[in-house]
């Protein structure tokens, strides 16, 4: 075929060649059902027939406002088979928030949770809806669509939308190639093969859940284990029940499962995987010495797994992220060299900080239609090198340690929170003159937001009721925990906000 288009290229043939392979070994289950690779292949098959029958094809978006379920894969599978493009929608958002993602990518069709239908606005709705109580029925009439469409492998696959640094999320659009590299460079670093049995709770819509730990599982024949909520002193046991043999969540997971870790640790589990923010390296020792592993590793949602830490180095370079994966070129970049030409950019030294970039099958097409943004991140095109906007340093063996963000970002419980778009929605509230948001260390979340605000002439602060307003328009983890009144704000010459000089 011309152009490198083949079935091989489409994502939504791996069920189908696991169902032929190994139609009995156990493929995916949560709450609900346990399917076994044959029936996740039929159950795929009938969707993306469903889906045909409806009208969605190449190039339409699926929208998922959905829980961890198996649904959740069979639509990821069944839509990248037909052509169409998956969109993850985060089910913590708020209907404001979901409205405006709706708004910008227009899918054709959406999947969504009973209890969720609310944050689907009428007018807004895409032409074909399906709720989790229509979704059985509707599954067993259709049709089933086994063909596999042959697609290039800048094809797009999937749109995932993250926190906008200038005040609007954007949507990153991930091509089939990022999702095959990217479950190559997972099988290599955690060795996934057909006998392990994978346990993902963090929820499917962001990279972690869904690119790192389950489609990766997928892809390489394992068992996954879907879970919708974190519930700490259910896992052990579960670990255990199951045959776990590797585990993924933020941090903030791991330091609540740390006192309930039973002696001895489950023989099963050959390690644990954790991303979404720093680890601290006393948590790492901490389960080294109770006989885990836990090994860190860094991404994005434009790259997903750019660095990891092989089990021989998780204790002994705790504090680190690890080395680049396999499939991919990763650097970092001297900061005063960012202005020239990407081939004019030299590497940083030892010790010395730079900014994370990226280039290869990893990196996604470009943000939905944000050709300014995407040329600011994607130097050089899309074979160019992916700005990450992270900063790091290197050392003497290669390994990368994050030291801060240029996006101005914090982490709250795994999830990004960009102060531009907590900002710009409390800008609006008539109470509040200026407003500048930060992020500050928290026990139980990691980070959590704290503003400081300049009240209009008359008014008094009143947090409860900014925290009222916020809510109405923020998901919860994108609220600040504490609103601080200043006379001022701190600026330069030119009138920017000096972050760095605000009240800790």
């Amino acid at each position: 075929m011309s152009d490198g288009v083949s079935t091989v290229h489409n994502a939504g043939g791996w069920v189908a060649r696991w169902a032929q392979l190994r139609g009995d070994a156990p493929a995916v289950a949560d709450e609900e059902r346990r399917l076994d690779y044959r029936s996740l292949e039929e159950r795929t098959a009938r969707l993306a027939g469903w889906l045909r029958a409806e009208g969605v094809g190449e190039g339409d978006r699926v929208g998922l406002l959905l829980a961890n379920r198996t649904a959740y894969l069979e639509a990821v599978f069944a839509t990248a088979r037909i052509g169409a493009i998956s969109l993850p929608i985060n089910t913590r958002l708020s209907r404001r928030e979901v409205r405006f993602v709706l708004d910008d990518c227009t899918p054709s069709a959406i999947l969504h949770e009973d209890t969720l239908g609310a944050l689907v606005d009428a007018d807004a709705s895409p032409k074909l809806r399906i709720p989790m109580d229509e979704y059985e029925a509707g599954l067993s009439a259709a049709v089933p669509h086994p063909e596999v469409l042959p697609v290039s492998p800048d094809a797009p696959m999937m749109l995932m939308y993250t926190s906008g640094t200038t005040g609007q999320p954007k949507g990153a659009l991930l091509p089939h190639r990022k999702t095959l590299f990217n479950s190559l460079n997972a099988q290599r670093y955690f060795g996934i093969g057909p006998g392990d049995r994978v346990l993902a709770i963090p929820p499917l819509f962001h990279s972690l859940g869904l690119l790192i730990l389950s489609v990766p599982a997928l892809y390489a024949g394992a068992s996954l284990l879907l879970r919708r909520h974190f519930e700490p002193e259910t896992v052990w046991p579960e670990i255990e029940r199951e045959g776990v043999t590797y585990m993924g969540g933020v941090p903030t997971m791991y330091q609540r499962l740390r006192d309930l870790l039973p002696a001895p640790a489950p023989p099963s589990l050959r390690f644990l995987f954790t991303a979404g923010s720093t680890v601290p390296a006393e948590l790492v020792r901490d389960y080294e010495r109770r006989g885990l592993c836990l090994r860190q590793g860094y991404g994005q949602t434009e790259t997903s797994i750019l660095c990891c830490l092989d089990p021989a180095d998780a204790a002994r370079k705790a504090g680190s992220v690890g080395r680049p994966v396999f499939h991919g070129e990763v650097r970092c970049v001297a900061l005063d060299a960012l202005e020239e030409e990407p081939r004019d950019w030299r590497n940083v030294q030892p010790s010395e900080t730079g900014e994370i970039v990226v280039r290869g099958p990893i990196t996604m097409l470009g943000y939905w239609k944000r050709p300014v943004e995407t040329a600011a991140t994607l130097r050089g095109g899309r074979d160019g090198w992916l700005r990450t906007g992270d900063l790091a340093t290197v050392d003497d063996q290669g390994f990368f340690t994050l030291v801060g963000r240029q996006r101005d970002m914090w982490i709250s419980g795994g999830e990004n929170v960009y102060p531009a778009e907590v900002e710009t929605v409390f800008a609006e509230h008539p109470a509040l003159r200026e407003i500048a948001v930060v992020g500050v260390p928290d026990p139980q979340w990691g980070e959590v937001g704290r503003a400081f605000v300049v009240l209009e002439a008359g008014h008094a602060l009143d947090p409860e009721a900014l925290t009222a307003w916020g809510r109405e328009r923020l998901a919860p983890f994108k609220l600040p925990e504490r609103f601080v009144a200043l006379d001022e704000l701190p600026k330069t010459a030119s009138g920017k906000v000096q972050k760095h000089l605000l009240p800790k």
